[in-house]
């Protein structure tokens, strides 16, 4: 899945689950995480920020959804990572996501008018 998603040469930061142990030899470069020696920081290398991503998300989908079909799978991922990307933004939620749908001109289900015009 990686080899389908990331670009080769790209730093990948991993903790130690065995299947990334062949990333180097596919043109990977990557720092590990030993977790299991309860070292989770090294210098300024560290999975908190995925790990904190994929709690979000879970709980999210589990607190929200309830179930998860594989078909919209991106578009909860999509959801998640937009939310979580704009958790420190001064502005509301809401208010920057209307001000997205104003911007709206066309989509794959043809030509739409900017909210508030006729």
């Amino acid at each position: 899945m990686i080899e389908a998603k990331v670009l080769p040469e790209t730093m990948v930061y991993t903790d130690e689950y065995s299947p990334y142990d062949t990333l180097g030899e596919k043109g990977y470069k990557r720092q590990r995480i030993p977790h299991a020696e309860k070292v989770y920081v090294v210098g300024n290398v560290h999975t908190n920020t995925i790990d904190g991503f994929w709690s979000l998300l879970k709980r999210g989908i589990g607190g929200v959804y309830f179930s998860v079909s594989e078909k919209h799978l991106q578009d909860y991922v999509n959801e998640y990572a937009f939310r979580y990307n704009h958790r420190d933004d001064a502005q509301a939620m809401f208010d920057a996501v209307a001000e997205r749908t104003k911007r709206v001109r066309s989509g794959k289900h043809g030509e739409y008018s900017p909210v508030g015009e006729g």
